[in-house]
């Protein structure tokens, strides 16, 4: 994407805060010379592995040595909490301190334009199915809003509202919105964020957000006390489960026999004949305009014209929405089912712990009751694409791996139920630990509320507090993706894969900065990088290539979230 001059753009050259004061260590930094920087890197399809990039690497300077030992000795447990589906406009606005709040960004920057990319929308659409379409009782009050409740939306940004016009509770339950590969470029276009009415099947919900505060948003107080980032993106464009398989690989799987299997029913079908194109063909029969309803497309598939997998598929392993082959291992999946992806066979963060003798968990909410009641589809908390390693061979069946690395989060609030919890208050996460809250406590639009996964991330972060591992744990939290949520900020021109919409996260911790607005450019992928430096390993290919792409396009690497801390 390109970034306009007039557009909102977050700085390309973000300055780290270092310790200057520590003095050296000699005997660390003979320890610490071997850990890469996060230097320019090599193509996915390069020559040169990670390991080979990382020992190429630059030299620290005595500025990095001297963080890098900091963090050695200062870091011992990261917790990584991983929600849905929430752009930052749509919770954080207006936090105070932001570089671009919402209720500032000029017309120019949020007027939307109609499916030609010219013609601004004389409104904004209605919301298509209506924005609750299932009756809920919430706080003592019904509410249900249709597709005609409410109506004549002015083309720019809006408060959610209910059908009297008062703010919707955080604690209803909205419909959902499409969160895919090319819809979320189309909808950025190029930088603009111009045209997520266009592409979008929920009509002008997109443009919704919440008038939080710290009196609604437990997150929000939070976010006061410790360091709020606002210009940190989703590292993949689309969906949830693309940026899941980014979170802890940084690249996108390959199915290279994709044109030659009954998978090929599901290849996307493009404008033009660029198999890396970033726009979806149009059918003749879809409305030439955003106020005449949904967008149509000649073939929306799973994946890329070249074979890689963008939007979700299921896991090769139980529990997986597609079911064991009829006398097949009851622990897989059906593999001749084109919507199962071929277990995957490059390198995760957690290869790369594991060979460092790192101990590491991802915690899966209810992931136990899935692996229990797969067979009999009555799984209403779990998302399967929602345990990434559950895809990759290293993590299969009856493997070491799988047993010792991903685990059960349990259900609910409470140490007797939420295995995680459990875990915490006994001081047994291991050192990098990822969880995934269960599907109604996530913040997913469509089946969760945002209040609901406030209180319960809010609850989890209480339990660290009081938790007797606390005082060297640094606790990022943060969602996968936007969820088709509209932002105003336009994401940094990365690779072919991202950066996608900017998200919100929040770094929480004893060692972060108090009261703090951090303004350095993330992504999804800085939290890989944050590991990789504090653990000493070599940086996954796909960051690598990342960082090349940014070179390439006259930009500073992506920060590693070193800058939230406040190291002593």
């Amino acid at each position: 994407m390109n970034q306009d001059d007039d557009l909102p753009v977050p700085p390309l050259n973000p300055e780290f805060d270092r310790p200057e004061d520590e003095p050296d260590n000699p005997e660390r930094r003979r320890v610490l010379t071997g850990i890469a920087a996060v230097g320019l890197g090599l193509a996915i399809s390069g020559c040169q592995t990670g390991e080979q990039s990382a020992a190429a690497a630059t030299p620290r300077s005595a500025a990095d040595l001297r963080l890098d030992a900091a963090l050695h000795d200062q870091v011992r447990r990261i917790v990584v909490i991983y929600a849905e589906n929430r752009s930052f406009a749509n919770l954080y606005g207006n936090f105070p301190g932001v570089q671009h709040p919402l209720d500032a960004v000029p017309a120019e920057r949020y007027v939307q334009l109609d499916r030609d990319g010219k013609t601004p929308l004389p409104q904004l659409p209605k919301i298509w199915g209506g924005l609750v379409p299932q009756a809920q009782q919430v706080d003592g009050k019904r509410y249900m809003i249709g597709e005609n409740d409410i109506v004549d939306l002015h083309n720019r940004p809006f408060r959610i509202p209910d059908k009297q016009g008062e703010p919707l509770p955080t604690g209803v339950i909205t419909r959902d919105l499409w969160h895919r590969f090319y819809q979320n470029q189309m909808q950025i276009n190029a930088g603009r964020n111009n045209q997520f009415a266009a592409w979008a099947d929920s009509g002008g919900l997109v443009m919704g957000h919440y008038p939080n505060s710290a009196e609604s948003l437990r997150l929000w107080n939070l976010a006061q006390q410790y360091t709020l980032c606002d210009n940190f993106f989703m590292a993949a464009f689309g969906g949830s489960w693309l940026n899941h398989i980014f979170l802890i690989s940084a690249q996108a799987p390959l199915v290279p026999d994709v044109h030659t299997s009954a998978a090929k029913q599901f290849v996307s079908v493009l404008e033009g004949d660029d198999p890396m194109g970033t726009r979806l063909k149009v059918a003749p029969h879809s409305p030439p305009s955003a106020l005449g309803g949904p967008p149509k497309f000649v073939n929306d598939g799973l994946f890329t014209p070249d074979g890689y997998a963008v939007n979700t598929m299921a896991p090769p392993y139980q529990p997986s929405f597609v079911p064991p082959a009829l006398g097949g291992n009851p622990a897989y999946a059906d593999v001749s089912n084109p919507k199962v992806l071929p277990p995957q066979t490059y390198a995760t963060i957690g290869d790369r712990l594991s060979a460092k003798n790192v101990d590491w968990a991802w915690y899966s909410g209810a992931w136990q009751y899935a692996l229990d009641h797969h067979d009999t589809g009555d799984v209403p908390d779990f998302q399967y694409h929602h345990q990434p390693f559950n895809y990759f061979v290293s993590f299969a069946p009856g493997t070491d791996a799988r047993r010792q690395h991903l685990r059960d989060g349990g259900v609910g609030d409470d140490a007797s139920t939420n295995r995680f919890i459990a875990d915490i208050d006994a001081g047994r996460l291991p050192a990098v630990t990822f969880y995934k809250p269960q599907g109604n406590l996530n913040m997913h639009a469509g089946y969760a509320d945002v209040e609901s996964g406030d209180r319960h991330i809010a609850t989890v972060i209480d339990h660290l507090q009081r938790g007797p591992q606390w005082a060297n744990t640094v606790v990022i939290v943060t969602v996968d993706e936007n969820g088709g949520w509209w932002d105003p900020v336009s994401p940094p021109q990365g690779d072919r894969w991202g950066p996608g919409s900017r998200i919100p996260a929040l770094v929480i911790s004893p060692l972060a900065k108090k009261g703090y607005v951090d303004h350095t450019v993330y992504d999804t992928n800085s939290i890989l990088r944050f590991i990789s430096r504090v653990h000493g390993l070599a940086p996954l290919d796909g960051v690598a290539a990342r960082d090349r792409a940014f070179a390439q396009n006259g930009l500073a690497p992506l920060g590693d979230l070193t800058g939230t801390l406040a190291l002593a």
